[in-house]
């Protein structure tokens, strides 16, 4: 059995090890569910992140590398990526709601008061969920589908399967606004996840820039002052017809795509240019 499999992984490199990649996280994900028990997922629930961690672990080393192709070790330099990925995706969904508010006339506030102890635990809840999706759509089937074809195939396809797991949703589908919404800023948030991996070698960069966006959405800026951020809209708006509301959306998205090309030509700007060149004296 064992020879067969060095066999199809021999003539059929890639076919084969996609085909393994998907087991292996189809089995990861169900061996969680089996796992997880109410009590141990409300205290820990890490459990999907890991085994999916340990799968593309054990994928690489097929491949005869580790984990270090996607960046994740103890290195100085990778783990720095992660705060920073952090602050990256809070200030992008910061700036992104205050362009929004410039053209709606709304108006962002402090909240009058806050969870400190919710909004700092969330960024532990949130993680969980952050890290599950970039193994699936950023980590080893991604990187294979770039080696094997190239950048703009591998965005093209985890992009809209990106956006397909988020818009095929029973609420979702029930609300076309919301459909309308994700069907543009899903891809263009894959664009960014995938960029900053691209960019940076590191999968700690994109889980921080999710993880920022998405706490930030959370607990940064809300539109209500029930105390889950620090900060929350007022005056806010209804969009009655069609065309403010995609206004907004591609307002919005405008933000994180500039986002995703001052990531994309980091390494092009004067001060970093110069440092690079120093480094090669």
């Amino acid at each position: 059995m064992l020879s067969k499999i060095k066999r199809l992984l021999h003539k059929y490199p890639t076919a084969t090890r996609l085909t393994l990649a998907l087991l292996l996280f189809a089995l990861a994900l169900v061996l969680s569910v089996v796992i997880d028990t109410p009590f141990l997922k409300r205290f820990f629930p890490y459990t999907s992140a890991i085994l999916l961690g340990i799968a593309t672990w054990m994928l690489f080393k097929i491949d005869n590398k580790s984990l270090h192709a996607i960046g994740l070790d103890w290195k100085a330099r990778n783990l720095a990526f992660l705060p920073l990925g952090l602050i990256i995706g809070a200030l992008a969904l910061l700036v992104a709601t205050y362009v929004k508010t410039l053209f709606t006339g709304q108006s962002i506030v402090l909240s009058t008061s806050v969870d400190y102890t919710a909004i700092l635990y969330a960024f532990y809840t949130i993680l969980p969920t952050v890290a599950v999706e970039e193994f699936l759509f950023r980590g080893y089937i991604f990187k294979k589908t770039v080696d094997r074809f190239n950048v703009v195939v591998a965005n093209i396809i985890f992009s809209l399967l990106f956006m397909l797991i988020h818009v095929l949703d029973e609420n979702v589908l029930q609300n076309k606004g919301m459909i309308l919404f994700l069907v543009i800023s899903i891809p263009v948030g894959h664009l960014l996840f995938a960029t900053a991996l691209l960019k940076s070698k590191t999968l700690f960069f994109p889980i921080g820039i999710h993880l920022g966006n998405n706490w930030a959405t959370r607990h940064l800026i809300t539109s209500s002052n029930d105390g889950d951020s620090f900060l929350h809209t007022i005056n806010n708006v209804t969009f009655e017809t069609w065309t403010p509301f995609i206004i907004v959306i591609l307002l919005i998205n405008a933000v994180f795509l500039l986002v995703t090309y001052l990531i994309w030509k980091w390494n092009d700007f004067p001060p970093l240019r110069k440092q690079k060149n120093k480094s090669r004296i």
